[in-house]
């Protein structure tokens, strides 16, 4: 009698257990699928300029130029990103350092600060994955600012206690093809944009694409640049 009673007994408990193991792994999934889809759209655009390519690079050489009105700006930099070694060339100074050093001291704190600002320019898409402390938004079909092109708006906010710059906020205006376009920079949160540029003319080294070109409506301000080497 205790036999019979026994079998559906453990066949409901049974069933109990396998649906309690199919609902945790629904919610499993669920949850991944959830962080999955949060970082999406911020891969697309790092993949589509190159970033599966990434764990290849062993240095990275350029020069970052600046012309306003009728004066110009220039340093270069070499960077070993596998051994976190930075150096800096600016006029007839040259100041190399490792990252895992800079907050240590001041003067190479003021240069790795010069250093993340140009690296910005060159590979902001990557940021988009190597950074945190930023919450991200998009709208979809809407004009970008410059060109007046069909585009979407990701709007990448960042805190207000991380980096050098807290409280910074961009909006990227990216293509079908997940390229950026265009973007405004709106320091520390401020409600309008110290500049809004272009990102054109862009090249691709061992499967790294970076825009070469950014300049405003107003073709006084042009940020660009040159000896660009990707090894």
């Amino acid at each position: 009698m205790k036999k019979t009673l026994l079998l559906p007994f453990i066949a409901i408990f049974t069933f109990v257990l396998v649906s309690c193991e199919e609902s945790a792994k629904n919610k499993t999934e669920e949850t991944q699928n959830q962080e999955l889809r949060k970082i999406s759209l911020l891969q697309k655009i790092a993949n589509a300029n190159g970033f599966q390519e990434w764990e290849n690079v062993d240095k990275v050489s350029f020069t970052f130029n600046v012309d306003r009105d009728t004066t110009h700006f220039e340093r270069s930099w070499e960077w070993k990103p596998k051994e976190d070694k930075v150096k800096m060339l600016a006029s007839n100074d040259t100041l190399e350092y490792h990252t895992n050093q800079v907050e240590k001291d001041s003067t190479l704190m003021k240069a790795d600060q010069a250093f993340v600002n140009d690296k910005y320019w060159l590979l902001f898409p990557f940021q988009l994955i190597w950074d945190d402390g930023f919450k991200h938004s998009t709208k979809e079909n809407i004009s970008s600012p410059l060109k007046s092109e069909k585009v979407t708006e990701l709007t990448i906010d960042y805190n207000s206690e991380d980096g050098y710059t807290p409280g910074d906020l961009y909006k990227v205006y990216f293509d079908a093809n997940y390229m950026i376009k265009e973007w405004a920079y709106y320091p520390g949160g401020n409600k309008e944009p110290r500049i809004i540029s272009t990102w054109e003319d862009y090249e691709t080294q061992k499967g790294i694409k970076f825009a070469k070109m950014h300049q405003d409506s107003t073709g006084n301000f042009k940020l660009y640049f040159t000896k660009v080497s990707i090894r």
